[in-house]
């Protein structure tokens, strides 16, 4: 029975995360939801209580990868290597959360009204952490002197770009969808632009 409620529960909250990247929460319905999910109305209120639980639950989805993707700045490394690291994990999850990443992305636009605070608070502590350590290699000479804020801002720009704007990045290249080397070209290119761009020192270089 678990492995059937957690089949439901991710069949909706799939559904739930196409929906609102499509529409947007408030024109979102949970019959459309549920339809999409092929499974009965009831369910999405059986599992999820309500449309606003629903969309939380999305919101969540992509939270927790963001918050993740940062783990290489929570612990002892290379400069280079943490950027690298945090730049694959970032595309990767535009990738692999698409939707969800639209939905974040819509949310953040809106002032995040429905946003958990204790969520929000997480995001902003770890976005402060992820600068003061670049500031630290910055003042250690590892890197150029460059904005610590807006060199993250950029990385997140770059990165999720494919995630929230996928419709134009297929219009220019002619591709209904990126593949396993579009997202590899994505990523080096991003990685070459703020390792050389910033000028971080490498113990062993790469490329």
């Amino acid at each position: 029975m678990s492995s059937i409620r957690e089949r439901n529960k991710e069949l909706i909250l799939r559904a739930a995360s196409e929906e609102f990247a499509e529409k947007g929460f408030a024109a979102s319905k949970t019959s459309d939801i549920a339809d999409r999910a092929g499974l009965p109305k009831p369910n999405v209120y059986y599992y999820f209580k309500s449309k606003e639980n629903l969309y939380r639950e999305v919101l969540d989805s992509i939270v927790e990868p963001l918050l993740q993707a940062s783990a290489p700045f929570n612990q002892p490394g290379e400069p280079a290597d943490v950027l690298r690291a945090y730049i694959r994990t970032k595309i990767r999850i535009s990738r692999e959360h698409a939707c969800a990443s639209k939905v974040f992305a819509s949310e953040i636009m809106h002032g995040a009204p429905h946003l958990p605070a204790e969520r929000a608070a997480q995001l902003n502590a770890q976005a402060s952490h992820n600068v003061a350590r670049i500031r630290g290699w910055i003042e250690k000479g590892l890197m150029a002197t460059v904005d610590p804020h807006h060199l993250m801002f950029s990385i997140w720009a770059a990165t999720q770009t494919y995630a929230d704007f996928d419709w134009q990045i297929s219009t220019v290249t002619g591709k209904p969808e990126l593949d396993d080397a579009d997202y590899e070209a994505a990523a080096e290119t991003i990685i070459r632009m703020v390792i050389k761009g910033c000028e971080v020192k490498e113990a062993n270089p790469v490329g």
